[in-house]
């Protein structure tokens, strides 16, 4: 697993909390691994899930860093959403 990976999941925990109530949501993070969030919690991990979001790996640090709005990033292009669009929209507003 990659140090990206690791610390994406350690940044995810807080604002996930417990778990994610909807359904799952898969974040590749394009060339280091995936991270998968459900109502168990956040998790390194590559599963069928509701969603899937992709973004390269900066994309991603702004975005948990709060200097990049998710959906300003799916606008611009720097993130793809496959799948439950609301799914995707809900996790945005948990992220920001």
């Amino acid at each position: 697993m990659s140090d990206v990976i690791d610390s994406a999941v350690a940044a995810l925990k807080p604002k996930v909390g417990e778990g994610f109530d909807g359904g799952t949501a898969k974040f590749v993070i394009e060339g280091e691994g995936a991270i998968m969030i459900d109502d168990k919690g956040v998790r390194a991990g590559d599963e069928e899930a509701d969603v899937t979001l992709t973004a390269e790996a900066e994309t991603f640090q702004a975005i948990l860093e709060g200097d990049l709005d998710p959906t300003s990033a799916f606008m611009s292009g720097k993130l793809s959403v496959d799948g439950d669009m609301g799914l995707a929209m809900k996790l945005g507003s948990v992220l920001s």
